[in-house]
């Protein structure tokens, strides 16, 4: 079971993002354009909104692990690895396809905790 840990988190976390892409997205997109409005009037940066909109995103992410695997530890470090994830993504200007994305965020993802299991 533990020698497919890290699969199974890397696929909590594809899920996880994709859950809260639909939800943001579809169901909340009022609120959220809302929300981002007044950040952004409160940060005066559009960096400083992005920032926030990713840590917002990974403690979404961090709620959504912390449950499934029943362990803060696990939901910290996913949120963390995809939150850093996202940011290089942004940062690297490299812009490509949804499927390109996901391949980035499972494959660093999975690298990320096999080397954290590993251990």
């Amino acid at each position: 079971m533990m020698e497919m840990m890290w699969f199974y988190i890397a696929v909590a976390l594809a899920i996880s993002d994709e859950i809260h892409t639909r939800v943001m997205w579809n169901l909340f997109f009022d609120f959220y354009v809302l929300l981002a409005g007044l950040i952004q009037k409160t940060v005066s940066s559009n960096i400083g909104l992005w920032l926030i909109h990713e840590f917002l995103e990974s403690v979404f992410h961090f709620i959504v692990l912390s449950v499934v695997f029943l362990s803060v530890e696990i939901g910290f470090l996913g949120a963390l690895i995809h939150m850093l994830v996202d940011i290089y993504h942004e940062i690297s200007g490299v812009n490509k396809s949804h499927i390109y994305h996901r391949a980035l965020h499972f494959t660093v993802e999975s690298i990320f905790f096999i080397m954290i299991l590993g251990l």
